[in-house]
């Protein structure tokens, strides 16, 4: 599918967020179709949540793509995601930035709110994040 006309800009006289994996407005055209994803966790069809935050971070956004693939979509579809992160700490922070930048090495990366959390839905989660997408 054609990516549709999802302007991400990061406005003069805000601080430039790119270095921390995330940009600050995503513009949206009114007759797009808005496609939301619910939380996902590091976790597969098996349920299984490994130990390793960064391992759980790439079944994040790879449950994230396979939802979008459903709708014709990929990750440069998306235009806000919404992070929570367990025990969140800077080592936390680079590996996300880190894994960010594989997704979207043109830096055109979606708006992004990080919550630090004391805990998830399931033992062993340590990374959920919803995304909303451009369809």
């Amino acid at each position: 599918m054609e990516k549709p006309n999802l302007e991400i800009t990061n406005p003069a006289g805000i601080y430039d967020p790119r270095p921390h994996g995330y940009s600050h407005l995503a513009s949206v055209p009114a007759d797009s179709q808005l496609v939301f994803v619910a939380g996902q966790g590091g976790s597969r069809t098996d349920g299984i949540l490994s130990n390793d935050f960064r391992t759980q971070i790439g079944i994040v956004f790879e449950n994230i793509a396979l939802a979008l693939r459903s709708k014709n979509l990929t990750m440069a579809n998306i235009a806000k995601l919404t992070t929570l992160v367990v025990d969140y700490d800077e080592a936390k922070h680079e590996i996300l930035i880190e894994e960010s930048n594989k997704i979207w090495p043109d830096q055109k990366f979606p708006v992004n709110t990080l919550i630090p959390v004391q805990r998830l839905a399931l033992n062993g989660m340590l990374i959920e994040i919803d995304a909303t997408a451009i369809g």
